[in-house]
């Protein structure tokens, strides 16, 4: 498989580069495009940024202690790494503190139960919630049941995550944990268990962020690995009558103040205008934050810093932006589109690393058709990197989301995600699970999209409708 794909790369390569060789020479904005991408494979930055993050902070849930300590860490980062411009901007966040989680089936065959409580989830009674459970494969199908049938039961939702090197088996079964909990109340559910959302076999529950709706009786979320969702079912195979005690001491303690963290590469001649590159410096608590997003932190900071070691600097100003508590509702990507409402006109273009370290193999876009079709063309030295032209359908990453609707185009760097739901909001997500050469792949890709963006002459608005 490695040969195979060591045989496409390079052979991508020589296409690449016999295609646009002869106009290298006379095209210097290609010429440093290749020089960066060189540069940033050879580089070992983004790496020890990552390690950096995760021995030295860990995980930065949004609100805590460690998330501000993150704060001051990316600030003494990026001054330290001589961007032009350094500085925070206030953001209100909420305070969730996870406390313990247990669970047990009590009958018809007692065995303990590896759980997580949701983000954002009330805690149980201190005695807990003891109660017969009721299984649906899928958010949809809790929907349509009886309210007589869920009433006073715990509800299961067994919705399995498919994997995709795009990740599209997350956005089938995350609904379930976002909403179920309104759903079940709505029907009379004591409590809600969800399968985590997750493609491992590893006996870890996956985290994540779920809601309640105003004027909706609010119940305690959790979430069972995914071997123990297997035991329920098997167990159904038996008998109808599981029960299950559940327990967690989770509180929602208000709200504190955290920031987003904003690093500039000043523009030579048209300081004004801004390319974003992003991540989201938050992460949960369970693991130490590597892949979600410590490797995201990494390679804009690492991209963004080859362009401001540039003899010259490119036209436009490149913005490194580290969002605040992307994980509990994409509020520093919100609070940030509202800070800067006035200025989204000068945004060229944005675009957030936030899908783990898996190597970039597509770009898309979301600009004007005819700007889309000019930057496939201008985007081509991004293929000696293995990085091939997509679509016009980017969403940009999950804090730009909100941008394509205020007119700022955006790009997606598509990642491969094979793996990254094995880890995602578990406490596997460490640093061990970070490929160095992966990560200097990415970087080579941000810096070139970067750096093009940023000189680039192509009118992109007004973009496409979704």
């Amino acid at each position: 498989m490695k040969n195979n794909y060591l045989n496409m790369l390079y052979g991508v390569i020589f296409l690449g580069l016999t295609g646009c060789l002869h106009t290298d020479i006379n095209n210097p904005d290609r010429a440093i495009s290749a020089k960066l991408q060189q540069k940033a494979l050879n580089s070992t930055l983004a790496y020890e940024l990552v390690e950096s993050l995760t021995v030295e902070v860990g995980p930065r849930l949004a609100g805590s202690e460690q998330d501000l300590i993150a704060v001051e860490w990316a600030e003494n980062k990026l001054n330290n790494l001589g961007f032009d411009k350094v500085y925070k901007e206030a953001v209100q966040v909420p305070v969730w503190h996870r406390g313990e989680a247990k669970a047990s089936i009590t009958s018809p065959y007692a065995q303990p139960l590896v759980i997580t409580a949701l983000g954002g989830s009330i805690s149980t009674p201190k005695e807990g919630i003891e109660a017969n459970i009721i299984r649906f494969n899928s958010l949809t199908e809790l929907q349509q049941a009886s309210s007589a049938d869920v009433h006073g039961k715990i509800v299961f939702i067994d919705h399995v995550t498919e994997r995709h090197k795009t990740g599209k088996g997350y956005g089938k079964s995350v609904g379930g944990r976002s909403k179920g909990a309104i759903a079940a109340a709505q029907k009379g559910a004591v409590a809600i268990m969800i399968r985590s959302i997750g493609t491992d076999h590893d006996r870890m529950a996956h985290t994540g962020m779920m809601r309640y709706q105003e004027g909706v009786n609010k119940i305690p979320a959790a979430a069972m690995s995914n071997p123990d969702a297997d035991l329920i079912n098997a167990m159904l195979k038996r008998s109808k009558n599981i029960k299950i005690k559940l327990q967690l001491s989770a509180e929602n303690q208000g709200f504190a103040t955290s920031y987003n963290v904003i690093a500039e590469v000043t523009g030579s001649t048209k300081p004004d205008e801004i390319v974003l590159i992003s991540a989201h410096l938050d992460s949960w608590d369970e693991g130490t934050g590597a892949i979600d997003d410590g490797a995201g932190v990494a390679i804009v900071t690492a991209a963004g810093k080859l362009i401001q070691d540039l003899p010259v600097k490119p036209a436009r100003t490149v913005r490194v932006v580290l969002y605040a508590a992307e994980e509990v509702g994409l509020i520093g990507g919100k609070t940030y589109a509202k800070a800067h409402q006035a200025e989204l006109s000068q945004h060229y273009i944005a675009a957030e690393s936030d899908f783990g370290a898996g190597r970039i193999y597509q770009i898309d876009f979301r600009a004007s058709q005819q700007g889309y079709e000019e930057l496939t063309k201008l985007s081509q030295p991004m293929i000696t990197n293995g990085v091939v032209m997509g679509n016009n359908k980017a969403s940009g990453g999950p804090d730009v989301s909100m941008l394509p609707s205020m007119g700022v185009p955006v790009a997606s760097l598509r990642q491969d995600g094979s793996d990254y739901f094995d880890y995602h909001h578990t406490p596997n997500d460490t640093l061990d699970k970070i490929e160095p050469a992966a990560l200097q792949q990415n970087v080579a890709a941000y810096a070139q999209f970067a750096y093009l963006m940023a000189q680039s002459n192509i009118e992109l608005r007004p973009i496409v409708a979704k």
